[in-house]
């Protein structure tokens, strides 16, 4: 069912089914939405509790109404936690979905983390730079996803027109103070047990971000998807999906 929660003056959208005592939450990438998690979602709802949702400025949440900091997304998500009474999250999270859930699990140790292609460490090149390179190969060679119901969109349905430059007013100066934000201090601080999924031709959160991040969390594993990119989670659905179903069910 379809819910409203208010935070700060912000509505957040999200979906939440109640399954078990185990909630997996889905977080999305930046310039998505719940849609890109739906898949997966979906595939776990028979057995487990899950939790979708649109970042605020995203999807059927509300457009932001300041600036706000990865602190603030992370406080939005941790409130609507505690608003559902969620006792033992497992994060599920792409992208931008992964800095939120990097400080969340900072604070609150989640049952357990999988993040795919995450976001929160400082690039080696330079955002003008980094922003150039993407939306470049992003617009040339139109990636389309698996499917949209019974659907094909251009994969830049869900992201391009939220891109940096395509976007303006607080949302804007938010992404710059996101992307600004370096989180590699806390990852010596995360005890949660993480799956981390990577393409190895990721070249919006290099596989070197993957490789830090297994070295600095205490208990973390890399699994590589050979000759995919940043969306390798979602090109290989079936893949990922029987990964996480292993990896949940251990506990």
């Amino acid at each position: 069912m379809n819910e409203i929660f208010t935070f700060k003056n912000q509505d957040i959208h999200y979906r939440y089914h109640q399954k078990s005592d185990t909630t997996l939450v889905f977080l999305h990438g930046w310039g998505q939405s719940m849609i890109m998690m739906e898949p997966i979602e979906m595939s776990f709802q028979p057995h487990f509790s899950t939790l979708n949702l649109d970042f605020p400025g995203f999807g059927l949440s509300a457009p932001l109404n300041d600036v706000w900091s990865i602190t603030d997304y992370a406080d939005g998500i941790e409130a609507l936690l505690n608003h559902l009474n969620v006792q033992n999250p497992v994060f599920v999270a792409h992208s931008f979905g992964a800095r939120v859930a990097l400080i969340l699990a900072s604070r609150l140790q989640p049952k357990q983390m999988i993040l795919t292609g995450a976001a929160g460490l400082k690039p080696r090149l330079s955002l003008g730079t980094h922003l150039k390179i993407r939306t470049y190969k992003l617009l040339k060679i139109g990636l389309r996803l698996p499917f949209v119901g019974k659907h094909l969109l251009p994969l830049k349905t869900f992201f391009g027109s939220e891109d940096y430059k395509q976007t303006t007013g607080a949302l804007r100066q938010t992404f710059v103070k996101v992307v600004n934000e370096d989180l590699s201090p806390l990852l010596k601080q995360i005890t949660t047990s993480t799956l981390l999924i990577w393409g190895d031709k990721d070249d919006a959160t290099p596989l070197w971000m993957g490789k830090t991040m297994e070295k600095h969390m205490k208990d973390a594993a890399l699994i590589i998807y050979e000759d995919d990119d940043h969306y390798a989670y979602y090109h290989q659905l079936k893949r990922t999906i029987k990964i996480i179903e292993a990896f949940v069910q251990q506990k």
